[in-house]
């Protein structure tokens, strides 16, 4: 597992983040990222080993975010699953960006920053009565209507608040 980043590759992270929640992927060039620091492109490397590298940290980072709000969320919430939904869809809706570059690929957990998953999946496992493969279902659940809601692949005028209803109270019952 990657430590957690301090000082300039800290900077050069936020400063990637940043353009990726404003601009997309497609801004994610190492050149971009350096100007946007104040850097040569080139000076990265000496902070971070590649873009790869700098995905992964930038993961790191959205695990971390996403962490923050989950337990903020679950933090005195009479239903703990219901806060999660919610501030599991919020923070896609926030950081839609973020949200597909955390999801969309098969995760390096390797070079991830200590423990930074295991921080974000806590509140799920916690809310599905420390059941992994329970929570892995309802990540599951939450994660496939995020992604059909965020790419606008439901028909116009569906009840999306329903469906997120309907399906918290079947992994309720279970």
């Amino acid at each position: 597992m990657a430590e957690t980043l301090r000082g300039r590759a800290a900077e050069i992270v936020d400063a990637a983040l940043e353009l990726l929640e404003a601009d997309g992927p497609a801004a994610l060039s190492m050149r971009r990222v350096a100007d946007r620091v104040g850097i040569r492109a080139p000076s990265i490397y000496e902070h971070l080993a590649d873009k790869r590298a700098l995905e992964s940290a930038i993961i790191s980072r959205g695990f971390e975010l996403q962490a923050a709000a989950f337990e903020r969320a679950v933090a005195g919430a009479g239903d703990p699953l219901a806060a999660l939904a919610s501030a599991y869809r919020a923070f896609a809706a926030a950081h839609p960006h973020l949200y597909r570059l955390m999801t969309a690929h098969e995760l390096d957990r390797a070079a991830l920053a200590d423990g930074v998953e295991r921080r974000a999946a806590a509140p799920v496992v916690a809310a599905a009565g420390h059941d992994g493969d329970l929570a892995r279902a309802i990540w599951a659940f939450a994660h496939g209507m995020t992604i059909l809601e965020l790419d606008r692949r439901f028909p116009p005028g569906a009840d999306l608040d329903a469906a997120w209803d309907r399906g918290l109270a079947a992994f309720r019952r279970a």
